[in-house]
């Protein structure tokens, strides 16, 4: 059975935030940060460290709104949405990364990862999963649709660990020339794997927001996830 708490979080540039921890059945187990959509750390996020926790990880879910506003979690329907938005507009995303990699040096420094932290992120999570995974040297990196990747491709010589993509071949958010950018980018790494559902638009994963779930696309990409994980970081 999966148990959860909340972990305080020094920021780096002080201050402290809170992120929903998840710890699986045995009390311990390699750590994941997962990050947030652009709707905060709600139902769908805590779902998701409640299934990757099942698979034997520890999960911790930083809230990276924190300096805008505590605790947003919103719901994934349109009013949601345009709130979701009005967060992302006020949003440091540079500030947002350095949170995030704080987070990931927490988890790692907790007794139940025995020092081990990657990161799994989704959307808005995608994009930050990318930045830490050059900054902080996560253990593995498994990143869902992040926005503006193929514009950063520069830090790509930076990413030492495993990195698994998961994109939708109609995502109007990020385009195939941008995908095979970065699937150029990390040719010559045997240990990056970058995959295109066909059918999956922007957030395919998000099981609990009728306007983005797209089945057809999220459950291949989610097995290929947990094979990628059994792979690369075992729980």
């Amino acid at each position: 059975m999966t148990t959860t708490h909340v972990e305080r979080i020094q920021a780096e540039d002080g201050g402290e935030f809170e992120g929903h921890l998840a710890l699986p059945e045995s009390g311990a187990g390699p750590g994941l940060i997962l990050l947030q959509e652009i709707f905060g750390v709600n139902q769908y996020i805590k779902e998701r460290a409640a299934t990757l926790a099942g698979l034997g990880y520890t999960i911790l879910a930083p809230d990276l709104y924190w300096r805008i506003e505590p605790g947003v979690a919103l719901p994934q329907d349109e009013a949601g949405l345009q709130q979701a938005f009005g967060y992302m507009q006020r949003l440091d995303v540079a500030r947002a990364a350095q949170d995030a990699g704080a987070a990931l040096i927490h988890l790692r420094g907790l007794a139940e990862t025995r020092g081990k932290a990657g990161v799994l992120g989704f959307c808005l999570g995608g994009r930050l999963g990318y930045q830490l995974a050059a900054d902080f040297d996560p253990d593995v990196a498994v990143l869902y649709y992040g926005s503006s990747t193929a514009a950063a491709l520069d830090l790509a010589p930076k990413i030492a660990c495993p990195v698994l993509f998961q994109f939708g071949d109609e995502d109007t958010y990020i385009s195939l020339d941008e995908v095979e950018a970065i699937r150029r980018a990390f040719a010559d790494r045997e240990d990056v794997e970058v995959n295109v559902h066909h059918g999956g638009g922007h957030a395919f994963d998000n099981y609990l927001a009728p306007m983005f779930s797209r089945p057809q696309a999220a459950e291949p990409a989610w097995r290929q996830t947990v094979d990628f994980l059994e792979r690369r970081y075992p729980a």
